[in-house]
């Protein structure tokens, strides 16, 4: 994608061919920032700061963290317990471990001698399969949009979205986002409702800041606003990623995801859920007492960054005084709240059926 004429990709190495540069997302929208990663620890603290984020992204970076510490120590020790390291960043988001575990399985074979090139190589390849997935997603969405445009012809097509999951939080294209570029690029009226997602506003912050460079007409909205918009028919349909989707099509994604779902059940709005294969996990049959969710620190819900109207950026306490907080960072949608699945092979139901049908091969995975 572009920011203001210049093409960017979320990750990418560096001109030395070595280092490793990322979009530093903690400063969006606010400035541009692009960090220099040299060694493992600089990534890990990237994915656990949040200035890497998108479950996709998140995998992409770690297994270039992975190639970074190998440069170093080759040695069967040093990879085991560096992906080990890495894999512990971020608990909820499942890409980040399919990532690394395609990492040491490409790489446990190969001699110590030719392991760093080999890890950057591997490395490029989950990068580059991120973009052409990501991609596809948008294409199979499409027709979703597509068919609302066409029963209401003049008129825009409102779209809902939660968190971020456009191309910052991917390597390129984003997820949900990529359905809504690709109709926005046909030619295809589009305004999209986008929630502010506290506590981190990803929505406000970033999803506002990709839709507006990209043109996109848009609007911020409370995050409690969803339901009311949609009980008064301003809301044609809703566009999710999300971190993980287990066997039977439950979805864990940024919290706030699951009364989104309740909302457009109450009201007859579509809610579909768009995901790269990387974030299948076969082997979670109950979504809501399996996946882990990550309870990230209560500064985040008792505090709020924003930028003063002299141009300063700052962090402000908005809870009272001795106030404590809680801040679990992802929800489980149940599958029977989803209306289906958007994913580079198509679309499907939100079920294990559904899910066989387009990844035959994970059939064993699923028994």
């Amino acid at each position: 994608m572009k920011i203001d004429g210049v093409a960017y990709r979320s990750v990418w190495v560096d001109e030395d061919g070595w280092s490793v540069r990322i979009l530093d997302q903690t400063r969006l929208p606010w400035t541009v920032d692009i960090l220099r990663l040299t060694d493992e620890q600089q990534v890990a603290h990237a994915i656990k700061s949040m200035q890497v984020r998108g479950a996709p992204l998140i995998g992409a970076v770690a297994a270039y963290g992975l190639a970074l510490a190998l440069r170093r120590d080759a040695s069967d020790a040093a990879l085991e317990s560096v992906a080990a390291m890495l894999g512990e960043t971020r608990p909820t988001a499942i890409n980040l471990r399919w990532a690394l575990a395609r990492m040491l399985a490409a790489l446990r074979p190969v001699a110590p001698a030719a392991r760093a090139q080999a890890a950057y190589d591997a490395a490029a390849a989950i990068a580059e399969d991120d973009v052409e997935t990501c991609r596809s997603i948008g294409q199979h969405g499409l027709p979703l949009i597509q068919d609302i445009a066409a029963r209401k012809p003049g008129q825009p097509v409102n779209i809902l979205t939660h968190c971020n999951t456009g191309w910052i939080a991917t390597v390129d294209y984003g997820t949900a986002l990529s359905v809504i570029y690709q109709a926005h690029d046909a030619g295809i009226p589009v305004h999209v409702w986008v929630d502010e997602t506290r506590p981190r506003n990803q929505g406000s912050a970033l999803t506002a800041w990709e839709l507006g460079k990209h043109g996109v007409p848009h609007t911020v909205i409370a995050d409690n606003a969803g339901g009311h918009l949609m009980q008064h028919g301003q809301v044609d349909i809703v566009l999710v990623g999300t971190d993980r989707v287990t066997r039977h099509g439950d979805v864990a994604n940024k919290i706030g995801t699951y009364l989104k779902a309740l909302a457009c059940h109450d009201n007859n709005v579509p809610f579909w859920v768009a995901l790269p294969h990387s974030t299948l996990d076969m082997s979670v049959r109950d979504g809501l007492r399996e996946i882990p969710i990550e309870e990230r620190a209560a500064e985040e819900v008792l505090t709020v960054t924003g930028q003063t109207a002299d141009g300063k950026v700052v962090t402000v306490r908005t809870a009272a005084p001795g106030s404590a907080g809680a801040n679990p960072a992802f929800d489980v949608t149940p599958a029977r709240l989803v209306t289906g699945l958007i994913t580079e092979r198509g679309r499907c139901d939100a079920s294990e059926a559904g899910l066989l049908g387009l990844y035959p091969e994970f059939a064993a995975k699923a028994a």
